[in-house]
């Protein structure tokens, strides 16, 4: 296991952060996991745990067959952001920004640098792509504050991965991750052996979030090189591994071996691993997720679990007004998975309370709600 510790710049005077990736085994080949972008979002931080052990293990017998990248802290300038005893750790508190959005958008900047560069041998076009990438990064401006200098750091380890991970989580949840639709059939293993129980499919989300930023740029050159012979050769997921409070270590050991089982599957482990014990989930389109609001403040009770499927017109919450006496029930709009609810049961303006992972298109243009 090698260990790499990159300084962040712009730290306050007197103290400095690190940001930490452990690398293991080698080949060309190679997968990248983070855990925790989101700061107050910790199941990925204890499943990495459980990873780095494993990995350590694994390497010691020689059983890895490439390169695995794991930085199971992410982002460790959301993780000292407390306030009054709350963490909060989604967005940074200097800026105002979601740490996993607006990362660099590279497929503009490599596509000028690659015109008449590329051919007819997508393994020879996949490295120079790459290693175009890498270049790109480490030719842009100083970076103009930590949250930059952060992001930029963990899209240059994960730019050249054949495989990225990055691990998050709601409020509470069950199990969903969000791909390209164009790399759902490699997925669906993955989520038979996690129990994953949507995938939500878009080629654009809006944001520049850390999974696309990885995957799209591929998409897109492809697209603007149609005479060329160029691979998606980045599959990235946002893998959101339950709620908040999903940290305990039956599930995170489960999660980790589930994990590595996949990547045994792709060719970077060797050995015998079990089969997927679950029923592989249905892929969606990210635009066809409902989101849904109370119309009124008051106290919430939900009425269906995480993870059901619910109908069109069923009820999935109640919102309470002790003062007045008004009950509202809120109904899906949509049939799906119910797979995320609020954490909080206080209903406030503006804030989603469920979300329902639909089959048909409800929602165009920016899909993320921050």
């Amino acid at each position: 296991m090698e260990r790499i510790d990159h300084v962040l710049p712009w730290s306050s005077l007197g103290s400095e952060r690190h940001l930490t990736v452990f690398r293991f085994g080698a080949g060309e080949r190679k997968a990248y996991i983070q855990a925790s972008l989101h700061a107050d979002e910790l199941p990925g931080m204890r499943c990495a745990w459980e990873l780095k052990k494993r990995l350590a293990e694994l390497e010691a017998q020689g059983a890895l067959n490439g390169v695995i990248e794991l930085v199971p802290v992410a982002n460790p300038l959301g993780l000292g952001q407390l306030l009054q005893g709350s963490h909060q750790g989604r967005f940074e508190f200097g800026s105002g920004k979601n740490f996993n959005r607006d990362f660099v958008e590279l497929s503009d900047p490599v596509a000028q640098r690659l015109v008449g560069c590329l051919g007819d041998d997508p393994h020879a076009n996949t490295r120079l792509i790459r290693q175009t990438m890498l270049d790109v990064l480490s030719e842009l401006p100083p970076a103009a504050s930590q949250l930059q200098g952060m992001q930029r750091v963990l899209l240059s380890h994960a730019c050249t991965a054949d495989i990225v991970l990055d691990l998050h989580c709601e409020t509470d949840a069950a199990l969903h991750m969000y791909a390209l639709p164009q790399h759902w059939p490699q997925w669906r293993s993955l989520a038979a052996r996690l129990d994953v129980r949507v995938g939500l499919l878009a080629e654009d989300s809006g944001g520049s979030s850390f999974d696309e930023a990885c995957s799209v740029p591929w998409l897109r050159l492809q697209r603007q090189f149609s005479d060329a012979q160029i691979a998606l050769a980045c599959m990235s997921t946002t893998l959101e591994l339950g709620g908040q409070a999903d940290t305990g270590r039956p599930q995170a050991e489960a999660y980790a071996e589930g994990i590595l089982a996949f990547l045994a599957e792709q060719g970077l482990i060797t050995g015998d691993w079990p089969a997927a014990q679950y029923e592989t989930c249905e892929g969606m389109p990210f635009e066809g997720t409902e989101l849904l609001f109370a119309p009124h403040p008051g106290v919430v009770s939900f009425l269906r679990p995480v993870g059901a499927w619910v109908e069109t017109g069923e009820p999935l919450f109640e919102v309470i007004d002790p003062l007045s006496d008004r009950v509202s029930t809120v109904c899906a709009g949509t049939s799906g998975v119910l797979f995320a609810v609020e954490r909080l049961r206080y209903a406030q303006p503006g804030f989603w309370l469920a979300k329902v992972a639909g089959r048909e298109p409800l929602r165009h243009g920016r899909l993320l709600n921050d």
